[in-house]
């Protein structure tokens, strides 16, 4: 890994990132995964239908901010090009606690392995990644021609360009765009700018897409999720950049990957919706919320009954990601719990029924990162990590990361084979 130089950072605080050995699943069990991933996505897609043919609920459910509604209202309801579902496996079978649909992290770590892994696996294993690249530049293809840009299209990639922790995935996504015949510039939201022919410009260069690595919320005003925590030191939202940006967009020359309609479905309230409104989705979705999202209510609504019921319940503000903003009942003390119950903002909270993940015989709990695009599974980011109590699969930094290696079937391998 260091020999090759795409990942930089293989250790993290003296501690090691990956595990050596790939994890090597039963293609049953990985089609229960990729099954999983793909019904909440639809679900989310269903959502997105139905928040856009009512409006009101933007303030009225979500409590958008004003720069949050109207980016919604300018992408939606599109709001998918590349998501990721955090699947954990249960005695009862797979349960996707929330799907990154904003800016996904872990390509480059699931890429490497993944190829590295199956160079040594030898025949009757096949990479859960293979199909990552070619789906990622295929969305990105597509994204292009919905503003009439054809082959040599100019790719924008937008990321917080301060923090190092992404860069290994931002050259990976350079690296697969430019052989597929992209031109591609990086940057910051900071460099976009209008350019004379109506597109939106990164460092000066007008794209035709812009791939965007940078948080919906952090586009937008910036708001606390603690009622004693600090102001946040920016907290307004990024003007110009946005209105270059949007504009391009709204005029059809700059596209968005993944569009801003992400605001709504990266909002942790929109797994409170899928439960508090379920006899609004398709019976599909309806079996799909029932059978793969624990339960999960807007923190307003049952703030009072928490209190003393530490153990059942996960709290999760409504943007965190990775971790951040998650509070798990079984891991934290009664006066933990008390405090953030006490000074969560209720409208930034929602509270997630806590399920029992599987521990495998390393006594570790696994964290199935699904990437999908345009709703289909493509790849695998897993994660891998001592359980602090029985059932507990909280994924912080501690976490390695791991191979994911699928058994050929008889059938595959003689396709494989005869062609």
């Amino acid at each position: 890994m260091l020999a090759e130089g795409r990942i930089s950072d293989p250790w993290l605080d003296g501690a090691e990132r990956f595990r050596v050995a790939p994890l090597r699943l039963s293609a049953s069990r990985w089609r229960a995964l990729e099954h999983a991933a793909e019904a909440v996505a639809m679900v989310h897609d269903e959502l997105a239908t139905i928040v856009y043919g009512e409006p009101g609920l933007l303030a009225e459910f979500f409590d958008l901010t004003p720069w949050q509604q109207m980016l919604w209202q300018l992408a939606a309801p599109e709001w998918h090009g590349i998501a990721r579902a955090d699947v954990f496996e249960t005695a009862n079978g797979p349960v996707v606690c929330e799907l990154n649909s904003d800016t996904p992290s872990g390509q480059a770590e699931a890429d490497w392995l993944g190829r590295h892994a199956v160079a040594r696996a030898g025949a009757g294993h096949r990479d859960a990644s293979a199909l990552l690249q070619p789906a990622v530049v295929a969305t990105v293809r597509a994204f292009a021609g919905s503003v009439g840009a054809g082959a040599g299209a100019t790719v924008g990639i937008v990321y917080p360009t301060e923090i190092t922790e992404d860069l290994s995935m931002i050259a990976l996504y350079r690296d697969w765009l430019e052989a597929a015949g992209f031109a591609v510039v990086l940057g910051s939201p900071f460099n976009l700018t209008a350019a004379a022919d109506g597109r939106a410009a990164l460092l000066g260069t007008p794209c035709d897409v812009i791939l965007r690595h940078y948080k919906t919320d952090w586009w937008t005003e910036r708001l606390p999720v603690r009622d004693d925590e600090p102001s946040v030191l920016d907290p307004e939202p990024l003007t110009a950049p946005l209105t270059a940006l949007v504009q391009a967009q709204y005029d059809g020359r700059t596209a968005v990957m993944n569009p801003f309609g992400a605001v709504v479905t990266q909002n942790k309230r929109s797994l409170a919706f899928c439960w508090e409104h379920s006899e609004r989705f398709s019976p599909a979705a309806r079996a799909a919320i029932e059978r793969y999202v624990p339960q999960t209510t807007r923190l307003e609504l049952c703030r009072d009954e928490l209190w003393h019921d530490r153990e059942r319940w996960v709290l999760k503000s409504d943007y965190g990601c990775e971790g951040d903003g998650v509070v798990i009942g079984r891991s934290v003390t009664q006066a933990e719990w008390e405090d953030v119950l006490q000074h969560a903002i209720p409208q930034r909270w929602v509270a997630q029924r806590f399920f029992d993940a599987l521990v495998d015989g390393d006594g570790q709990v696994q964290n199935h990162g699904v990437y999908l695009c345009g709703g289909r599974a493509v790849g695998a980011f897993t994660r891998v990590h001592a359980a602090p109590a029985p059932g507990i699969g909280g994924t912080d930094a501690s976490a390695r990361c791991a191979a994911v290696l699928v058994e050929v079937e008889a059938a595959e391998a003689a396709a494989e084979v005869s062609s």
